[in-house]
């Protein structure tokens, strides 16, 4: 008896050192990084921070050993190995900013949802869950994660935390930050709250989407200006004139201050047509 006693103790140890010092709840939420970040607004949740940098290194060797068996020349391949390097982000970035726009225009569904199923009388984490077979098709796998996050755990606060870092979403925050308060301090007004939330998205996604239409135009001319020196200084690297002529001093420098100029002008142009990204507020 004192011997079961005795290991019935010590489980009972075990379990409060593992609430006290494993907790996951009671960890701090480490900051993504902007990779991490890029990858997680993009929906691509297979490819660690790692991979995508060894991804990188693989375009820059490609970019370089196609250049170079075009080229034959080592400068033409180390500037298209900087080209390479920065192509999988520069896709990486389209392709978040291209998910974020088609989520903009689901959001409004998403908290009408949310507004039905709590008038209906559901509880905060019963509606959220819900979303993983009545919500928007592109956002059922995150709200179904959300669901077993929180079977897991039985924890709103734990599984909320992970929803938004899934959704990596300045809109995502701003519903969260309100079902959490709702969640922490009670209110009546949540109905209210939401069909209000849901006609500003409505008419944030409209006006946006008429100025990105507007503006679309000046983001393409600035990608077409700065690739096509490049291209063109590719097809005459073919050319033995052109290749000697460049590997002087003298083209040495023009082909840097040409990519310094490439840069600075790109940058200014997506300034100028990319509209203000709004910021996260749980990031």
């Amino acid at each position: 008896m004192s011997l079961l006693l005795g290991l019935l103790g010590g489980l009972g140890l075990a379990l409060i050192a593992d609430w006290w010092f494993f907790a996951p709840w009671e960890k701090e939420r480490r900051k993504s990084s902007v990779i991490q970040l890029a990858l997680l607004r993009a929906g691509i949740t297979t490819v660690s921070r790692t991979k995508f940098i060894m991804i990188c290194c693989a375009s820059a060797i490609v970019f370089g050993l196609v250049t170079f068996g075009l080229t034959s020349s080592w400068l033409f391949a180390v500037i298209f190995m900087g080209f390479g390097l920065l192509a999988p982000w520069i896709y990486l970035r389209h392709q978040a900013a291209k998910r974020q726009a088609a989520l903009q225009e689901q959001w409004p569904e998403v908290v009408d949802h949310l507004r039905s199923a709590i008038r209906a009388g559901l509880s905060l984490p019963e509606s959220l869950s819900q979303l993983a077979t009545v919500g928007p098709e592109a956002l059922r796998p995150v709200f179904k994660e959300f669901a077993l996050d929180y079977r897991a755990t039985a924890n709103f606060s734990v599984a909320i935390n992970q929803l938004s870092d899934r959704l990596a979403d300045p809109i995502a925050d701003k519903i969260i930050t309100t079902l959490r308060i709702t969640r922490e301090v009670g209110g009546t007004d949540l109905g209210l709250t939401l069909s209000t939330l849901a006609a500003f998205l409505r008419d944030d996604v409209r006006t946006r989407g008429e100025l990105a239409a507007r503006q679309s135009w000046i983001v393409s001319a600035a990608r077409l200006a700065v690739a096509a020196p490049w291209i063109l200084l590719l097809v005459l690297g073919t050319q033995p004139a052109a290749k000697e002529a460049y590997m002087t001093p003298s083209g040495v420098v023009v082909l840097g201050a040409g990519l310094v100029v490439s840069f600075v002008c790109y940058r200014v142009m997506l300034r100028l047509g990319t509209l203000p990204v709004e910021e996260r507020v749980l990031s």
